[in-house]
């Protein structure tokens, strides 16, 4: 990487993350995750520096943990199974402010973040792209 001012090391490390998050947001994308059901049974969400995250959970144990965390692991908790891409592809897009998907969120560094960037969730929904990339070159 020639001009980068990036060692050669650094760089292959760079990669090797990228790879390894490539294959986590694969394995999230195909794995069907727990969503709880907030307010009007919409799909739980916190809110974080400006940007809305759709609470999701490997599994009941997850979701637990979570529950516990808030102080309310004695109320039943509804959830739906839904796809891992399903909620990058549609749910993301359909929330109308800029939205990611916050994996087992209870669980600190074993956790996982999607942002709502290109690369991650359909291109009209990235906060990371301008207008004209976002919507394909027509503004």
């Amino acid at each position: 990487m020639a001009g980068s001012g990036i060692a050669p090391a650094q760089a292959a490390e760079v990669a090797a993350r990228r790879r390894e998050f490539a294959e986590l947001l694969g394995e999230f994308r195909r794995t069907p995750v727990l969503v709880p059901l907030g307010d009007e049974q919409a799909l739980l969400t916190a809110d974080f520096n400006g940007i809305r995250f759709i609470l999701a959970f490997s599994d009941e144990q997850a979701l637990a943990r979570y529950a516990t965390a808030r102080g309310e692991s004695a109320r039943e908790w509804m959830y739906q199974r839904v796809l891992g891409a399903r909620l990058l592809d549609v749910a993301v897009p359909a929330a109308g402010v800029p939205c990611g998907v916050a994996l087992d969120c209870a669980d600190g560094s074993d956790g996982m973040v999607f942002p709502p960037v290109a690369g991650i969730v359909p291109d009209g929904a990235a906060v990371d792209l301008d207008d004209e990339a976002r919507h394909g070159g027509a503004v």
